[in-house]
């Protein structure tokens, strides 16, 4: 049955395509272009940023090294000078103790103590003298003068004891195996100041003589602020337990420091801001608006770079020109293109045209020939074929309609027009024929509107050759299967019978069999109720 349906015509529909690129927005991605040159950029040159912060860090470092070296110099030069005098002058204390304990009227020993204080004495300062006391047990003074300050000794383990006075000066005591007599001598501040201070007098120090928990300041510095530093060393004196604490200011913390440190940053900052700001305005914004005017193109359309204002670089420029011949190129073919479809389109309606008047020319022929037929029998073979004729002229004519919108061909009018042919042509005999239609408005191919139309076209000759009077009902429903649809023909005439077996196996059975094939689907047939059924290919509701 395939030789009778004509062949699809192809679809020049589909030619009428619009060529607007599809274009990906900057908003769609998580990162824009200029997002991403920024960090870029900021990655190729942080690591500039970092290295000059870390020079500046190690040009600190460097100087803070200086300054501890300066500062271990002053500290052990000013606590060798007052350990040295400390030292001296107790170790004469301990001569003249241990002498007067075995001789109280010792007087050279006496005297030798006296000198040595007395030197001291005469290089010191207004500040105060130094002094000692040489005293029994009883509190008797045996040589040297009592002292001008009064300084409680606690009794200690080491040779030498010391007691710091507040603000005053350092008192140290020396007492025989016996403590038969004891020496005490006074250092006063000013003199262990003088003493300790350090011979390099270009650096600013402070200085302060500890025992225990409590101090002495010898030198002071000025006072510091938050952000200055300060590097500290303790230095033991090596006797009376004394320490020397020695404090001279680091390099501060100054706004030149910060700036300094902040300006690899800044200038990284600078750096990456500019750069963006220049790709941005010389790259990023003219590639945007070359894209917002490729992606709103339309066929037809002609893309003028020149209209999007200045674009800075040669490359963009020369892009933009391309783009421009790209759209002129696409404008020339889709107008041949148009022009062909018209040119198409004529000749598709000729040909169609020419196929109705084709058929309808065979029509006319078979009517003239069954006029002069000389028998019934064979006026009923020519009405038979022309009804056949007719069933293939209503799908090419519904076709023709529908193939402008490419959608397929609704089955609904066109299975009307095939009842209404098929009655209009019936024989005399059954003009009471009915048929009755419950179709719902399908769309299928051209193939399988033909072989449904010549199917139902040889159920309804089957149908009046067993019964010319009977009713015919014709239904078309949605099945179970997506894409399918239900072809259901009824009719008392096709119940199981003698005469419906003979017609079928003489005449409509093997078409009717051959139709199914073409429809890819078996044919079912009640006997009991006289039904045809078939599942037909559907693609689409209209």
């Amino acid at each position: 049955m395939a030789t009778l349906s004509p062949s699809t015509p192809p679809d020049h529909a589909s030619s009428d395509r619009s060529y607007a690129p599809t274009v990906v927005r900057g908003s769609d991605a998580r990162l824009t272009t200029g997002a991403k040159l920024f960090l870029i950029l900021s990655a190729a040159l942080l690591p500039l940023a970092l290295i000059a912060m870390v020079a500046t860090l190690k040009t600190t470092r460097v100087a803070d090294a200086e300054t501890r070296a300066r500062l271990r110099l002053s500290a052990n030069e000013s606590a060798r000078a007052i350990g040295i005098e400390l030292v001296g002058d107790m170790t004469a204390l301990r001569v003249a103790v241990n002498a007067l304990r075995a001789d109280p009227a010792d007087a050279p020993s006496c005297a030798r103590a006296q000198g040595v204080f007395a030197q001291q004495s005469a290089n010191g300062t207004s500040g105060g003298n130094t002094r000692f006391v040489i005293a029994d047990r009883s509190g008797r003074v045996v040589c040297g003068e009592p002292l001008p300050i009064d300084a409680a000794i606690p009794h200690a383990d080491m040779p030498i004891a010391a007691a710091i006075v507040a603000g005053k000066g350092l008192v140290l005591a020396v007492a025989g195996p016996d403590d038969r007599v004891t020496a005490r001598a006074y250092f006063p501040q000013s003199f262990l100041a003088r003493i300790g201070a350090p011979s390099a007098r270009g650096t600013t120090t402070s200085s302060v003589l500890i025992h225990d928990d409590e101090a002495l300041p010898l030198e002071t510095m000025a006072e510091q602020q938050g952000i200055d530093r300060v590097e500290t060393m303790r230095t033991d004196l090596g006797i009376a337990g004394l320490q020397l604490a020695t404090s001279v200011p680091s390099a501060p913390i100054t706004s030149s420091l910060i700036i300094a440190l902040l300006l690899p940053l800044l200038m990284w900052a600078a750096a990456a801001s500019i750069g963006w700001f220049v790709v941005d305005r010389l790259l990023i914004r003219p590639l945007r608006r070359l894209r917002s005017s490729v992606a709103s193109f339309m066929p037809g359309d002609l893309i003028d770079p020149r209209a999007l204002g200045t674009l800075p670089a040669q490359e963009i420029r020369e892009l933009g020109e391309t783009f421009r011949a790209i759209s002129r190129t696409v404008a020339l073919h889709e107008a041949g293109l148009a022009e062909g479809l018209v040119r198409q389109t004529k000749l598709t309606r000729e040909v169609h045209h020419r196929v109705k008047n084709n058929l309808q020319v065979i029509s006319s022929l078979i009517n003239f020939h069954a006029r002069g037929a000389p028998s019934p029998d064979a006026t009923a073979a020519y009405a038979a074929i022309q009804r056949r004729v007719d069933a293939l002229a209503v799908v090419h004519r519904n076709h023709f309609a529908e193939m402008e919108e490419n959608r397929g061909l609704n089955l609904k009018p066109v299975l009307g027009e095939l009842a209404a042919n098929i009655r209009a042509t019936a024989s005399p005999e059954s003009h009471a024929m009915g048929i009755v239609l419950d179709v719902d408005p399908f769309l299928v191919t051209q193939d399988v509107a033909v072989a449904v139309a010549f199917l139902i076209t040889e159920m309804i000759e089957l149908a009046t050759g067993c019964d010319p009077v009977a009713q015919v009902r014709i239904a078309l429903k949605p099945a179970e299967q997506a894409g399918r649809a239900v072809l259901r023909v009824v009719s008392r005439a096709l119940i199981d019978s003698e005469e419906l077996r003979d017609l079928s196996s003489a005449r409509y059975g093997r078409v009717m069999e051959g139709l199914s094939r073409q429809l890819r689907a078996p044919l079912f047939h009640d006997p009991l109720t006289g039904a045809y059924e078939i599942a037909v290919a559907i693609v689409g509701r209209d």
